[in-house]
């Protein structure tokens, strides 16, 4: 831009550059520190707080089984779990970083080319309405909202879309 005033070309303020966010819930080896470093924490304070020493065991048996699931890539999904009352039905593989899928009805997948992490679905993944409603509220509605279907926050998820059936 030229400033006649003072004679001098100057340049528009440039707009800071934000560098892409880093999925850290993606990322196996966050999780594994996560949990590594909360069972050095509890480790730590059952040396030190003798009062709470059962409720620290209790915490640090909860925080190995969380380090197993996470080091072998399994999960159950207790909902399923009780319904069916079988481990072998209700369990669920996740994929290469640890992510869990879901096809686009919602349902938990190990198939990559049918699914992907719930984060990765967007309003154009679905023909109606109706079907990514169905996939909002199955992965969690509001409370897992992680690619925004919702983005009013009224519960409805990609309104935008036609209203056709499910």
């Amino acid at each position: 831009m030229y400033n006649k005033s003072m004679d001098i070309n100057v340049e528009p303020p440039k707009a800071e550059e934000k560098a892409p966010k880093k999925n850290i819930r993606g990322n196996k080896k966050v999780r594994l520190g996560v949990i590594l470093f909360l069972m050095a924490v509890v480790a730590v304070l059952f040396i030190f707080w003798e009062k709470a020493r059962i409720a620290l065991v209790v915490a640090f048996i909860a925080l190995l089984a969380a380090l197993g699931l996470e080091v072998s890539n399994n999960d159950w999904d207790l909902g399923q779990l009780f319904k069916t009352r079988s481990f072998e039905q209700s369990k669920v593989t996740r994929d290469a970083s640890g992510n869990v899928l879901f096809d686009v009805f919602g349902n938990t997948t190990t198939d990559s080319t049918t699914g992907k992490g719930a984060d990765q679905y967007n309003c154009d993944d679905f023909a109606t309405q109706p079907s990514a409603q169905a996939f909002f509220e199955k992965v969690g509605g509001l409370g897992n909202d992680l690619n925004r279907l919702d983005g009013d926050k009224d519960g409805i998820a990609c309104e935008s879309l036609p209203k056709g059936s499910n």
